[in-house]
């Protein structure tokens, strides 16, 4: 179906429009120098590690910008188990995150960006239990597959192939990645791969060896370096100085990094292929046009293009590079082809001054819904350009009759589209369907190794060019301006036409009383009516059946409120929301990621819930919470009828805290809380006058206190990974396994992810230890919960992973911690 044109067209002078600030980066006169000379590469270099932040942006910005080779970064997770230090998102949530603080490091490093399916399950010390878990084979065929798709000429792994002072993730990326580098050229493996690409072998593959900058003992001879000290006079500053912007992008695990000046190297071991002679790790390997049949010709254009480019009159070589364009596209190599393209593209785009974009008036819609966006083209030189097209999605097209763009004068256009009925709605990919924590669920081959989906809504605009046709991309965004910030974009969304949105992922219940559950059901399209109801299994009760909607206005929100009652003896079940509209079925939520770091995100998770039915005795009531990098747990104790209160600085540094019967500090408190070091001896003075303070974990760099506890501890890296690791009772008659919930083996069944990260040792005598645990083939640890009576109260440091077990619904969880916020009242009943 095509969209007729509107047919409203402006043209005003530059000096009464100013055109916008662009979506995409515009390249300067140094971009635009720097790739020219990057058009006369043809290498490529693939950098494989297992998380988002693992990656050495130092060398991949070298290898980028420096050697100016086609160089990627392919993460085999998206850090999913990743924690966080700017919110409260966990899970999927912090994978989507992290997935794009990658693409941010990408565009300050100029790298490529890839994954596999593999899905972070948290710390893992040893290599077999990773393989085991995401099934080796899964993830060596991902591999293989971004290996042959990608072409490396070069393979570098971050981490050695023996778990030397990292952990299971990391050292399984790199035994997969030899083993790939061993079998990527052979057809009889994984066979069904060659359908879509070819076999192919890189080079060689090294170890980014940090041995010699980390250990002064240990000697660089015999590896091969890169000198990424070098200072770049094109783009001001050095490698160093770009690793730390890109490095800096991994906001959420806190990996903020200065710029280093000077000569500093990078060190590469040997793992495959032959050793070079010298420390160039391309040796031997052809990097002009001259590996590509035909292709010495092309070497020679683009050189006469570089010599000839005036970086005040960048049109005067854009004939060059369409002529070189054309010449590029009769050649027989489609890889090569297909990259160079690409990247002359970008080149004639910028040397032409060729701005054009297309903005909707509104940030989404739904099937069947009409989408308006406004167009702007300006030519800003005096090449001889016309706008022939521009197709949208959904087979929509509209033919301008060849529009000549007058030089800095600005096209203005009116068009639309209608969103077809069986459109998908806008969601990562990777995240459409349901995943076991091992895999990701993807069917589709092509998008194995894919870093994000393409956006929802791209216009092609097809121009010519000194009478040669190109064509371009460009995402339909929408656009605001804010006070502060000045122009902001994001992407056009594809919701469905209603969601609904429950206010906790877990619904707790101390007794047999009823709860209400508020859904918030909002409407994505012009109008919607309906009624939305909750599919329970038997033995819970909800009441009513359904509720009728009615939204008359796009976005509009109506709260409803269902009465859910539980069954007399513990339980735990699930319940999804269902909401019927004109017929269809939605079960679909609504969750914003918002960071001015990284693009906004709109995920639309299934609307669900867990529900928890416990059997657990509580004897205090008020709770005063500092908050840390971020947690949940106090919404968690709220729906057990705690009363919580969010503690600031002020408030503790400057009011009476006696009156809360305990203080629990957020995970990573002591790390991220600058004052918290002011009033720690005010928040021990409270424990020594009968309150209980429960320390969560703390990492055990960048303590902002020297001393946390009365009595002197250490934090250390000591955790146990396997979250059905047995639990040892050190002592079954200690009162707080007693009081006031008798705690057994079974409190521990059924945990998530992890036992606990971040133990206590060497502790003073004065503490007591009550449990132990470990993972197989290692000694027990005592120190995930280490308590001590200290004046009429009790201090407890617990390296346990609450903030996951509670906000997971974890029945056992729930008595154990009601237990250690009820250590005073332990004290109390003691000596009495």
């Amino acid at each position: 179906m095509t969209t007729p044109m509107k047919k409203i067209l402006f043209l005003f002078l530059a000096f009464c429009f100013s055109t916008k600030a662009q979506p995409v980066k515009v390249m300067s006169s140094a971009e635009i120098q720097l790739a020219l000379q990057k058009l006369k590469v043809l290498g490529s270099a693939l950098y494989i590690a297992a998380h988002p932040d693992d990656e050495n942006t130092a060398v991949i910005s070298y290898l980028s910008k420096g050697k100016k080779v086609r160089t990627a970064y392919l993460s085999l997770t998206r850090g999913d188990g990743g924690q966080n230090l700017i919110g409260s998102e966990k899970g999927d949530l912090i994978g989507v995150i992290r997935t794009h603080e990658l693409l941010e490091a990408r565009k300050v490093d100029g790298g490529e960006q890839f994954f596999s399916r593999a899905v972070d399950f948290g710390y893992s010390k040893f290599t077999k239990e990773t393989l085991d878990h995401w099934n080796k084979e899964e993830v060596l065929s991902d591999m293989i597959y971004n290996i042959r798709e990608f072409k490396p000429d070069i393979i570098i792994t971050r981490f050695p192939i023996d778990s030397i002072r990292t952990h299971g993730h990391h050292s399984a990326s790199a035994v997969l990645a030899l083993e790939a580098f061993n079998k990527a050229d052979d057809p009889n493996v994984f066979p069904e791969q060659l359908k879509y690409v070819d076999t192919w072998q890189p080079k060689r593959i090294f170890w980014n060896d940090w041995r010699p900058n980390f250990s002064r003992k240990f000697s660089a001879e015999g590896l091969q370096k890169l000198p990424i000290g070098e200072y770049n006079a094109l783009l001001g500053q050095s490698y160093n100085e770009i690793y730390a912007k890109s490095r800096s992008m991994h906001k959420s695990q806190g990996f903020g990094a200065r710029g280093f000046r000077g000569q500093y190297f990078e060190y590469f071991t040997l793992l495959g292929g032959d050793n070079p002679t010298s420390d160039d790790p391309f040796e031997g390997i052809d990097l002009s046009w001259e590996r590509v049949k035909g292709g010495k010709k092309i070497q020679s254009l683009i050189e006469k293009a570089e010599a000839d480019f005036n970086p005040n009159q960048n049109h005067l070589i854009v004939p060059q590079l369409i002529n070189i364009y054309k010449k590029i596209n009769a050649l027989e190599n489609k890889y090569w082809t297909e990259v160079k393209k690409k990247e002359l593209k970008q080149l004639i785009r910028a040397c032409s001054g060729l701005w054009f974009e297309a903005i909707a008036q509104d940030y989404s819609a739904t099937a069947g819904e009409e989408i308006k966006f406004n167009i702007e083209v300006v030519k800003r030189s005096s090449l001889n350009i016309n706008l022939e097209q521009i197709e949208y999605p959904f087979n929509n097209s509209s033919d301008f009759s060849k529009i000549k763009l007058e030089q800095n004068n600005v096209t203005n256009l009116e068009d639309s589209l209608v969103v077809p009925t069986n459109a998908k709605i806008t969601n990562p990919f990777w995240l459409e369907k349901k995943h076991d924590g091992k895999l990701f669920s993807i069917m589709e081959q092509n998008l194995v190794n894919l870093d994000e989906s393409q956006p929802s809504l791209t216009a092609k605009f097809s121009f010519i060019i000194e009478n040669e046709k190109i064509e371009f991309e460009s995402p339909i965004l929408y656009r605001s301006v804010d006070r502060v910030d000045g122009e902001l974009y994001r992407d056009i969304e594809i919701r469905p036409k209603v969601t609904a949105n429950l206010d906790e992922e877990v619904y707790l219940f101390a007794d047999s009383e009823s709860k209400d559950v508020m859904v918030r059901v909002k409407n994505n399209s012009p109008q919607a009516k309906g009624k939305v109801k909750l599919k329970v299994d038997d033995g819970w009760e909800v009441s009513p059946e359904f509720i009728e909607f009615n939204l008359k206005e796009k976005y509009e929100e109506k709260a409803v409120v269902f009465k859910v009652t539980p069954p007399k003896n513990e339980s735990v079940n699930y319940f999804e929301v269902e909401v019927e509209s004109d017929g269809k079925k939605f079960n679909k939520s609504l969750v914003e990621i918002d960071h001015p770091h990284i693009p906004r995100r709109t995920i639309f998770p299934v609307a669900d819930a867990k529900l928890v039915r416990l059997e657990i005795n509580k004897t205090i009531s008020s709770v005063g919470y500092i908050e840390g990098s971020g947690d949940e747990i106090p919404k968690n104790l709220e729906q057990l009828g705690y009363e919580v209160t969010m503690l600031d600085d002020e408030f503790i540094e400057n009011e009476n805290i006696s009156g809360f019967d305990a203080i629990v500090t957020g995970i990573r408190a002591y790390n991220t809380r600058d004052r918290i070091n002011h009033y720690n001896d005010k928040l021990l003075e409270y424990v020594n006058n009968g309150g209980t303070l429960v320390v969560q974990y703390n990492v055990s760099f960048g303590l902002k206190t020297k001393d946390i506890g009365p009595y002197p501890f250490s934090i250390v890296r000591d955790r146990v990974t396997y979250e059905d690791a047995p639990v040892k009772i050190l002592n079954e008659d200690h009162l707080l396994l007693n009081y006031p919930n008798k705690i057994t083996k079974k409190d521990f069944d059924n945990w998530v992810q992890e036992r606990g990260v971040y133990f206590a040792k060497d502790w003073d005598e004065k503490y007591e230890t009550i449990l132990a645990s470990n993972d197989p083939n290692e000694e027990e640890t005592a120190g995930g919960l280490i308590y001590t009576k200290y004046g009429e109260g009790a201090f407890i440091y617990t390296g346990f992973s609450w903030f996951r077990q509670l906000p997971a619904g974890v029945p056992g969880a729930y008595r154990i911690f009601t237990n250690l916020i009820s250590g005073g009242k332990y004290v109390e009943k003691a000596e009495n």
